[in-house]
């Protein structure tokens, strides 16, 4: 079969469901169950595995899970190359504005990788990342804000992430119940996965190009 000339996630805007979790991290991390997966959007194009990817919300902030399997090779993750990294990147517009090209203060660019830093770069990493061509920047996230736990496995990782209400600027589920949001798997052996559609589009600057998650209890 050929493959399309334009991806079917570019032509349409999908809206997913991101269930409420009364306690979305805990000192395990964020322990999704499969009712918290999020529905891979790039099977429309490439069916087949895709990581196993999960989120959650409660209005303390908000919680992801990541699995990833069917990997020869360990994680290649740099502490001083983030965006490069073998990992999570994450995209979150607390207004869900989908009609403009460049992001706005309500914007943010989230990463996560399973090692990288510390302790001969075993450790996970949690960091922000600047979003390309930004009108303005998003409030500041502290040090220690954002929060990650992972477990390398034989064949890939587990990765658990936390992104707490107060690093998100605008971040109020009771008014704003729909979220922009995208995401990319990174990964130097698998390739990339995105939910929406990747590259060569620009996705990593352009939030119309974002699916919407409602945030649904």
């Amino acid at each position: 079969m050929s493959e399309p000339l334009v991806s079917p996630r570019f032509i349409f805007r999908f809206a997913l469901p991101c269930r409420h979790k009364s306690r979305p991290w805990t000192a395990k991390g964020a322990g999704l169950d499969e009712s918290y997966r999020l529905v891979g959007l790039g099977e429309l194009e490439q069916p087949g595995r895709l990581p196993d990817f999960r989120a959650a919300w409660s209005n303390a902030g908000m919680a992801f899970s990541l699995l990833v399997e069917g990997k020869q090779q360990p994680p290649w993750c740099r502490a001083t190359r983030l965006s490069e990294s073998d990992g999570l990147q994450i995209w979150i517009d607390t207004r869900n504005v989908q009609n403009v090209h460049r992001a706005g203060r309500f914007c943010h660019r989230l990463v996560f990788l399973p090692c990288g830093a510390e302790d001969k770069a075993s450790r996970p990493v949690a960091a922000v990342l600047q979003i390309n061509r930004a009108r303005e920047p998003h409030g500041p996230i502290h040090d220690g804000q954002l929060k990650v736990k992972s477990q390398l496995l034989a064949d890939g990782y587990r990765l658990d992430a936390f992104v707490p209400a107060e690093a998100l600027t605008g971040f109020d589920p009771e008014d704003h119940a729909a979220i922009g949001f995208t995401y990319a798997v990174m990964d130097r052996e698998l390739g990339t996965h995105t939910l929406t559609a990747g590259s060569p589009m620009p996705y990593r600057e352009d939030p119309s190009l974002w699916a919407t998650l409602e945030l649904v209890r």
